[in-house]
């Protein structure tokens, strides 16, 4: 909705999440308190030439289950003003923010999860000159949220200035190597200690440089970050409070032209979680840095909700490959329309780490070396997607996925041990008649661990440009307990109109 008066515009949004929770003795589901679920949330946005302002008001009542603990009740969960012109912005209140990969800073919401880590207090964006971009923030967390928004203790500063070379060298603005550099400084600063025999540091800092490059049809990019110590509690493990310093790298290499593309990845993590608190947090709380997975996520239902891989927080070296290619149209493979296909894979491994035996002195804990692997991996996932249009009315994608992991380390099957697992999917759409269609998901997943094999089943239909109906059935046959093979059904009704849903 908006408004548009002489005084500005208005605009905003109202979005209501409800469940109610039946009890399901069959998989031992207890029943939530209260057995009402609901989150809504209703924006309220105001602009006036160069200034906006804005509001999110949130409601509770009560969480809906699967959130993290710390949501409850109703009112202000974010607000802010901001001033922008083509050198200057500048933002007061809550915001979000990212420095490069985010490896070093990022604040980010994603609601469907229940994670929201805004920064609350100011931050500026300036331009000097063309080709110079100066960012600086300070703030705190959003830690969690009670009849309104509760902020975490500690303080969070950041700088990054990033420069495009070919902008600022005169005989460079029109080469084709195109380069641009950046830099940045993140601290944190929390006096909060619970542990009396060690020393902790109130301030730490870490920081970080980027460098990107295009030539033709060829794009590099790195990052290389490093954390200063910050000793804070783990799992009374061999990572708990010690004074290592943390690394991080990220370095990609594409190549495009048409009708085919290549990259690969190298990601390297050690140390590199922190947080703007010392003292105990939750899993997905008061998180400075983002530790980006370069696994898919994928979107197909098996794989994305059986098998999910869970970046280590503690380290983890990843290795990544992409190749995308389309079969010309009116060849043999590539038929009328033309066949995309797109494979990827990824592994990961853990860093290859000395521990030492210093808990009495200077608590280092381990060393370790940039890019270095241990024969131990965590997991790999290859896949295969292949997209064909066979005529104007029926296309599909078939898609393939070996994986393997250790679920020790990633903890997100039933039974934790190292799983072999293969997926299969067929997705067809049929378009039937104009504004009618039909789409047919059919996957299969295999494995001799966790809870066996399952099957997937969904027929969805969809009358343009407002309704969808569709049902699934999710059905676990292969489970070593018989009585154990259960079927996870779901049906879904939709209307859209506009930007209603």
């Amino acid at each position: 909705m908006a408004q548009e008066t002489d005084l500005g515009s208005i605009s905003g949004n109202v979005e209501v999440t409800a469940q109610y929770y039946l009890e399901d003795e069959v998989i031992n589901a207890a029943l939530p308190d209260p057995i009402l679920g609901m989150n809504s949330y209703t924006n309220l946005i105001y602009n006036r030439g160069n200034f906006s302002a804005g509001i999110r008001y949130e409601s509770y009542l009560g969480p809906l289950a699967g959130y993290p603990p710390g949501f409850e009740g109703t009112g202000l969960g974010y607000r802010y003003a901001s001033f922008t012109n083509e050198e200057l912005s500048v933002t007061v209140g809550n915001f979000y923010e990212q420095y490069g990969s985010g490896m070093l800073l990022r604040s980010y919401e994603e609601r469907t999860l229940g994670l929201d880590n805004a920064l609350d207090g100011i931050k500026a964006t300036y331009k000097p000159a063309t080709g110079i971009t100066l960012r600086g923030m300070v703030g705190k967390h959003r830690r969690r949220f009670d009849n309104g928004l509760i902020n975490g203790e500690g303080i969070i500063r950041g700088f990054d200035a990033e420069m495009d070379i070919n902008s600022l060298i005169p005989k460079m603005e029109d080469s084709e190597l195109r380069l641009s550099i950046a830099g940045s400084f993140v601290s944190k600063f929390n006096d909060q200690n619970n542990i009396d025999t060690l020393i902790l540091p109130k301030n730490v800092g870490a920081y970080g440089a980027r460098l990107s490059a295009d030539y033709k049809n060829w794009r590099f990019t790195a990052e290389f970050n490093q954390k200063e110590n910050d000793p804070v509690p783990y799992d009374n493990d061999q990572f708990d409070y010690i004074y290592s310093k943390g690394k991080g790298a990220i370095l990609t290499l594409d190549y495009s032209t048409k009708g085919f593309g290549v990259g690969v990845t190298a990601k390297y993590m050690d140390n590199m979680i922190w947080r703007s608190t010392n003292l105990p947090a939750g899993l997905t709380e008061l998180l400075i840095g983002y530790i980006p997975a370069l696994n898919r996520q994928h979107t197909y239902n098996l794989a994305a909700t059986l098998y999910p891989y869970v970046t280590n927080l503690y380290g983890e070296v990843s290795l990544g490959a992409d190749v995308l290619y389309t079969i010309p149209k009116g060849s043999e493979l590539g038929g009328k329309y033309g066949t995309k296909i797109a494979l990827n894979g990824v592994a990961n491994f853990a860093p290859k780490r000395t521990y030492l035996n210093d808990e009495g002195g200077r608590r280092l804990g381990h060393t370790a070396k940039l890019f270095a692997i241990e024969d131990s991996l965590f997991a790999h996932d290859y896949n295969i997607t292949v997209s064909k249009k066979f005529n104007k009315k029926v296309k599909g994608i078939f898609a393939f996925y070996n994986f393997e992991f250790d679920d020790r380390v990633s903890l997100v099957a039933v039974i934790h041990e190292r799983i072999f697992a293969n997926i299969a999917v067929a997705d067809i759409t049929w378009k039937f008649k104009p504004k009618h269609a039909l789409r047919f998901e059919l996957q299969g997943l295999w494995t001799e661990q966790d809870q066996g094999d399952w099957a997937f089943a969904q027929v969805e239909y969809s009358m343009s440009p407002h309704w969808f109906i569709a049902i699934l059935d999710q059905y676990n046959y292969g489970n070593a307990d018989p009585d154990k093979r259960y079927h996870y059904a779901l049906g879904n009704v939709g209307y859209v109109n506009g930007a209603n849903r």
